[in-house]
Parts: structure tokens; C-alpha cells; sequence
């Protein structure tokens, strides 16, 4: 396999917040995020299994990959960051995009284009 030479910004950005979204725990903060609009810390040790020690080490962890922005002076307060969540739509979008010019152009016509692939 031959080694990519570089990435672009946009696929570093977009490996470094997937990396922050690839655990259970940092998404389901995410989700809680969303369902509260503003977050303290240890509210979240109410709904999470983790410690709020564990809870701030994943907060920290979506704050450096620009998902979440926060406060760390007291009360600890931590929301989503509206422009990483814009630009992880349109970096799927434009994939989605892709894949659907691709298979609308295949051989087959589209017809085996799964409407829900997780079916």
C-alpha cells in the first residue's frame, strides 16, 4: 500500500475530531451537550457511569479536538462548539455527496442503494 505523502487541514481536522467522538463515553457527553444546550461537569456524573474526574478528562479531550468549548474557572460550564459541528456536517455531506454520484453512476443504476445501510 503506498503511504499518503500528506493530509489536508480539513482531513486532519476532521481525524482529530472523529478520534474525540470515537468514544462511547465522549459521544454520549456530546448527546447530553445537545439535550441541555450548556453543561456543568458534575451535572454530568448525574446520567454517566464515570467520575466526574473521568468526565472532565473527556470534556478536556473534545475541547483540544474544538468540538466543546468550556470554562474551567468555577462553576466548570461547557457547551458545544456550533462551528465543529458545521463543519463535520458539511465534511459528511460532501462525502455523502460522493458516494451517491458514485453509485448513481454505477452499472447497477442506483438500485441497490441501501436507504438505511444499518438494515
Amino acid at each position: 500500500m503506498k503511504a499518503v505523502e500528506s493530509f489536508t487541514a480539513e482531513e486532519a481536522r476532521a481525524g482529530t475530531m472523529l478520534r474525540a467522538l470515537g468514544s462511547p463515553a465522549r459521544l454520549r457527553i456530546v448527546l447530553e451537550l445537545v439535550r441541555r444546550q450548556e453543561c456543568v461537569t458534575s451535572d454530568l456524573s448525574d446520567v454517566l457511569p464515570l467520575a466526574p474526574s473521568t468526565i472532565s478528562e473527556h470534556l478536556k479531550v473534545l475541547k483540544e479536538a474544538g468540538i466543546v468549548v468550556g470554562s474551567v474557572e468555577n462553576p466548570y460550564c461547557y457547551c458545544l462548539n456550533p462551528e465543529a459541528l458545521a463543519f463535520l456536517r458539511e465534511f459528511f455531506a460532501s462525502i455523502c455527496d460522493a458516494a451517491q454520484a458514485c453509485h448513481s453512476q454505477s452499472p447497477r443504476g442506483g438500485a441497490e442503494w441501501p436507504s438505511n445501510p444499518t438494515t
